[in-house]
Formats: C-alpha cells, structure tokens, sequence
C-alpha cells in the first residue's frame, strides 16, 4: 500500500484512506488520458472525499459534485447507476420504457446521452427529450407514453459544481423508498468499469432504442397545465420572469401568455441557458441573492410580481411590490396563499369542498390546518418529499376521487396543481400564482398584504430553515449523530419556551388529518425529530436526502407579526446552539 500511497504524494493513513488511495489508483489505471491529467491535479486532502467512498442512491437518486471518482458526478457514475437501473427495470419489466430528460447544467446532455447508451444496450428503449426541458414535463410525459420509468439529469437548485440523477417510477412519481433499496442493490456489485453494457448513442438511435419525445407530448403538458386555469383576468397585472439560466423559459412563457398575461418582462441575461449560472451563483430561487437582478427589472419596470424558477423549473420564488419595496414571500406563504384562493374558488364554482383533498408536508406550515378546518376540506400531511404528496393523487384516483386533489405544497418551494404532473411543478405555479397576483390586486391588496390578511384571521406563523453543513467523508455519519443526539437527550426548553411533545418519526406515527371523517395516516420510519413548544410553535430536524445537510425547520407562533419575527430570532439562536452542541 506505500507505493500506491507515494503515487498519490501523500501519506500512509488508517483505513478510510486506504480505500480512496486504492479507488485513486484504480481510477488512475482505467480513464483516458486527458481524465488521468486532471486526476493528477487533486488535491490530496480532496482524494478522501472523492474516492472513499461511493455515491449513495436514495429516493431522490442520486446528488454530488461533478469530477472523478466513485463519490462524483461523472461519466463513469451515471453508466453504473444506469446499469444498476436498467437491471432492476428488465427484473420488473417485461419491456421497460424509460423517459429521459436534462438541463442546462455542466455535463448534463453527455450524463442523459450516457443514460440512452446504457439503456439501449441493455435492450431497453428510451424516449429523450431532444432539448433541455423541465423537470415535471419529463413526469408527464412517463405517464404520457406509458413508461416504466422516468431520469432527469439534474441538480435542481444546488451551485454550477453539482449535477445529479432523478429516478422516476412508472406513476411519475420520485421512486419509493423501497424501489431505491432495490436500485441500489442492483447498483452495488456492478464494477464501474467493467459492469456496464451499452451501444453507442448512433446506434442506440439506428436501432430504435432511442427516440426523442414527440412534440405533441410538450404540447399536451402545455394544454393541461392551462385548463389548472382559475380564469382570473390578468390583463393588468405586470410581470417580470427569471428562468435563473435554466430551462424554465419555454414553458413558463407559453402558460402565462395562454391565460392573457401581457407580455412579461424577461430577465434577459439570466435567460441565456448557462451551466455556470454567471449571474446568481446560487440558483436558487429562495434566496434574495439570486433574485437581485431579477429585482432590478421590477424596479425599472414598478412590476406587480417577480417570477423566478430554479434550473429544471420544479421550484418558484416570488417578490411583490409593496409600498415601493420587493418583499419576498417563503414557500410556506405562498403555499398558504395558493391553498386558500384556490379552495375559495372550488366554493365559488360550487364544488363540495369537503370532498376535495390538500397534501402537504410535515415540516411546511402548521397554519395548512387551521386553513383546513376553516374551509372544510381535507388536509393530508406527508413525509418530506414531493413524491409523498404525489402519490396522493394515486392515493384518491384508487378512492374513485380523481377530482379530489386541491393542491399540494412543500416549504421548499414546490407547489402542485391538477394530476397530471405528479411532482412539484414550476410551471403551473407560475401560472396560478399570476391569477392569485391578478385576484388580490384587482381587491386593491397586493400579495404581502395578502398574506398579512390570512395572518390577521389565523394567526402570525413565522417560519425559517437553518441548515448545518458535513462536507466530506465522516459527513454522513457526523450528520446521523446530529438526530441522534437530540433523540438521545431532548432539551425540555428551546429559547425559553416549554417543549410540550416530542413526535420522533423513526418509529411508525399516526398523523391525524384535517378530514371531516376523522381518519389517520399511518406515516412510514424517517429519521426526524419533532419538538412542539407549549405556545404552538415548532422545531423539527433531520438530515437531508440529497445534500450533505442537517435541516432544521423553525415555526414560531404569535398573536402579531412583530413578536413572531422576534420569537423565530430567538428559535433561532436556540437551535443554532443545538445543532453544534449535538455534533
């Protein structure tokens, strides 16, 4: 082992590091020339992170930065992923389909082409989006062209150095937790050289084993996002929209201009598709920085809203004009505000609202119940991920409801209207948040005034996310003592308030639901933690599924938006000190 150790200049170091010196060399010995130039160049202190370990595939698929080595994105990855895919798919399939999809992000339209080799040369046919797309058009179409199984090449909102690798099922939803133990076991004794069996993307396509997605199924996306429609008169309403440098742009434009949005404004530089996303490093629509630009637009232009979508436009942030300021509104607000226009227009329509059904998360916000309960619809709460609200839809179409969705939403941003999508949906979103926009504004509110409304009636939910970051090798496992820390020895107080329960999810939990029948979900094992606070509000922690992270998701309750903002300080403080007394 020393000489593989002076191969790569550094020095003998225990196990761990044996690992990643014999993965470096490994890699060293099988890559091209040019790929062996840069292996050269890492970093020692970076080997470990890169080559000690394998990049683990969940419910999300898979995650990481992009370079060389088993815990990278990269070229070797994606076709062992694949091949660990398409051999669950021949397993459970008698002639699997698969639709695949990318963005504009590094290394993305080699990673998906890479994808239909694989694929193609495990006989499996793929229909491939033959340009960048978002994200729940590729979910539409799985179901569309009646797939087995849907890929986006992806990293959602995460910086130019990530890409990543969504599975979808047959259902367009993320795939269960189930089928991702199944994948990773099909994934786990493949040799990332060795193990993978493919035919060139020309003779994938000569063959008939990859095909590009008809234009029609783009088309249909389109025609059943717009019948979501509110029919709310936009005429008057002043827009400016952001696709962040992804690939938002087509679709986002073709919804708003059908329902009569006039002309939005475009964020010119931030429209041209550009993995290195030069104007906001960090695209994410969440935060101010990446809506700047996009902000100076709205002030040139005194627009109503600011629509910004995250790269593969699965995820929407707003800024509202108010008193001559650009306000942001979390996705819990938004969520909110989208739940009660559009439960006030099925009650306008006549619908019966109690036979409709919302889905929302267990950390996204406490106020969905009292909204339920005020309204008199059904309220579903899920474990984190969209493909939990997703599957709800699946849940009521079983039920002979298939009119019964509402909506779904996610703290993170991620909103769902209609059943043709089964995944969070920047598209419609943007639509429907145009016509809310158009609705508040034609009341003389504009939507932070709005949002004060819904406060005033239920009361002041300040909400906000902390996350604690484990960059590395010992980062999953210094992630786990986190949780299991606080499991272990739960503070009775957090900033001074009385914990009144803890709700610890890795057991089975019955969650009640705002249902007028009064029934429970009975909530599968996940590694959360959940501290309710005697004044009604709430901490909940857990470690990521995509990211190296620790969240932690904070809710303070009060009778005015002045004392929430200074309870949810307080919350903060509190859980800063947890988090780094627990790791």
């Amino acid at each position: 082992m020393s000489s593989e150790n002076e191969k790569m200049n550094i020095e003998p170091v225990p196990d761990a590091m044996e690992v990643a010196a014999e993965n470096y060399n490994r890699w060293l010995s099988a890559v091209t020339p040019d790929e062996q130039a840069v292996l050269k160049l890492i970093a020692p202190a970076d080997i470990a992170d890169a080559f000690g370990r394998d990049l683990s595939f969940g419910t999300g698929g898979m995650r990481g930065k992009l370079g060389l080595g088993p815990n990278r994105l990269n070229i070797y990855t994606v076709a062992k992923a694949t091949q660990g895919l398409a051999n669950h798919l021949t397993a459970s399939f008698d002639n699997p389909t698969v639709v695949l999809c990318y963005d504009t992000r590094h290394g993305s339209k080699a990673f998906v082409r890479r994808v239909a080799e694989v694929l193609a040369g495990n006989g499996i046919m793929s229909y491939l989006f033959e340009r960048v797309e978002p994200t729940p058009a590729q979910s539409f179409a799985v179901r569309e062209l009646g797939c087995s199984a849907g890929v986006v090449i992806t990293a959602s909102h995460n910086p130019a150095d990530y890409n990543g690798y969504k599975v979808y099922g047959s259902d367009g939803c993320q795939i269960t937790v189930a089928a991702a133990r199944a994948i990773q076991a099909a994934i786990d004794p493949i040799d990332v050289f060795d193990g993978v069996t493919s035919l060139s993307f020309d003779e994938g396509r000569s063959q008939g084993l990859i095909q590009w997605v008809p234009e029609r199924v783009l088309d249909r996306y389109i025609e059943e996002t717009v019948k979501c429609s509110t029919s709310e008169e936009c005429r008057n309403l002043k827009v400016v929209y952001t696709p962040l440098h992804g690939v938002g742009l087509e679709c986002v434009s073709r919804a708003l201009k059908a329902i009569g949005v006039p002309d939005p404004v475009l964020v010119e530089e931030q429209c041209v598709q550009d993995g290195d996303f030069p104007t906001c490093p960090y695209p994410n629509p969440e935060v101010r920085e990446a809506l700047e630009l996009g902000i100076r637009y709205c002030e040139e232009t005194d627009a109503d809203l600011l629509l910004a979508t995250d790269p593969d436009t699965d995820r929407l942030g707003i800024a509202v004009r108010h008193e001559g300021k650009y306000e942001l509104l979390t996705g819990n607000e938004l969520g909110l505000l989208l739940l009660d226009f559009l439960a006030k227009k099925a009650e306008e329509s006549g619908e019966d609202i109690s036979r409709k059904v919302a889905g929302t998360t267990i950390v996204s916000a406490p106020m969905a119940d009292d909204m339920a309960h005020d309204h008199g619809f059904e309220l579903r709460r899920t474990l984190t991920g969209f493909k939990f609200i997703g599957e709800q839809i699946g849940l009521l179409e079983q039920e002979g409801r298939e009119g019964g969705f509402l909506m779904g939403f996610e703290e993170s941003y991620g909103y769902l209207a209609g059943t043709f999508v089964r995944d969070k949906d920047a598209v419609v979103s943007a639509m429907l948040t145009c016509e809310l926009a158009a609705h508040w504004k034609a009341e003389g509110l504009d939507l932070y005034e709005a949002m004060d409304s819904l406060y005033a009636h239920y009361g002041y939910w300040g909400n906000a996310q902390l996350t604690k970051a484990f960059e590395g090798a010992e980062g999953p496992s210094r992630m786990a003592a986190i949780v299991d820390g606080l499991r272990a020895a739960a503070p009775s107080k957090v900033a001074g308030i009385d914990v009144m329960e803890i709700i610890d999810y890795i057991d089975d939990v019955d969650m009640p639901t705002v249902n007028p029948s009064g029934a429970v979900q009975k909530l599968p094992p996940s590694n959360v933690i959940e501290l309710r606070l005697v004044d009604g509000s709430r901490v909940l922690l857990r470690p990521s599924g995509t990211e190296p992270k620790v969240k932690a998701y904070l809710f303070a309750k009060a009778a005015t938006r002045s004392a929430s903002d200074e309870k949810l300080a307080q919350l903060k403080v509190a859980v800063k000190e947890i988090l780094e007394g627990c790791s």
